[in-house]
């Protein structure tokens, strides 16, 4: 499991991002655990964080020591 405020990263989108909850979603009847993740991207020059969930085992953790740039503040 993740705790809240660990950075993880998406083994499919590659996307990066700071764990802000959990949820739930049925996947062919069976009860899946989300992970609530806040991601900063940026697309032409226009910053954004938006909120990503998806299943549990999509994420692996992720260490931002070496690259400051991908730290989310905490004020939105």
């Amino acid at each position: 499991m993740f705790t809240i405020d660990e950075y993880v990263i998406n083994q499919k989108t590659g996307q990066v991002g700071k764990v802000v909850g959990y949820g739930h979603e049925i996947i062919n009847n069976v009860y899946t655990v989300t992970l609530k993740v806040l991601v900063k991207e940026t697309a032409d020059s226009v910053k954004r964080i938006c909120l990503v969930e998806d299943k549990i085992s999509a994420w692996n953790r992720c260490s931002i020591a070496s690259d400051p740039h991908l730290v989310i503040n905490n004020k939105i």
